[in-house]
């Protein structure tokens, strides 16, 4: 497997910026879904969204574009990473230009899904990622999503 990804939980797993040689080495080490969390253009050189998606799908392996730009995350991003994630269950890897989009999308998705905060924040750690600094977000974030369980539990 390449030393390029890095693992973050069973299922999850992060790396900067992929090639195609990546994508055919990320379907050998059984992944299931590439999700690219960076916008076309970004720097001169950088493979298109189209070209990677096109070597995930002869690899058999799903894509999901879901750019994060300078404006940061948003909840359409933290939907779109849900979603992709949701309809491709299995290993996924995501990328950015370093890795680091990609790490607080999953972060803020393993939140929202009810992972305890303090979890959350020691795996990215031993991932090589520091997401500390976004702990009042997360718990907010979780603490919503169980407010909403409770509610549509008891409705």
């Amino acid at each position: 497997m390449s030393d390029k990804f890095t693992q973050v939980t069973e299922e999850f797993w992060v790396a900067p910026q992929l090639s195609i040689d990546d994508i055919k080495d990320a379907a050998a080490a059984g992944f299931s879904l590439i999700i690219n969390n960076r916008p076309d253009g970004e720097v001169m050189g950088q493979p298109k969204s189209d070209d990677l998606e096109a070597a995930a799908k002869a690899h058999g392996l799903a894509y999901a574009h879901n750019p994060v730009g300078g404006t940061g995350i948003t909840p359409d991003h933290l939907a779109a990473h849900l979603e992709a994630r949701r309809t491709n269950p299995g290993r996924a890897l995501a990328f950015c230009r370093s890795g680091t989009r990609s790490i607080f999308l999953g972060a803020y998705a393993a939140a929202s899904s009810g992972v305890p905060v303090q979890e959350i924040i020691e795996k990215t750690a031993a991932a090589g990622y520091d997401v500390s600094a976004h702990r009042t977000a997360l718990e907010a974030l979780a603490e919503q999503n169980a407010s909403t369980y409770e509610a549509e539990k008891s409705s």
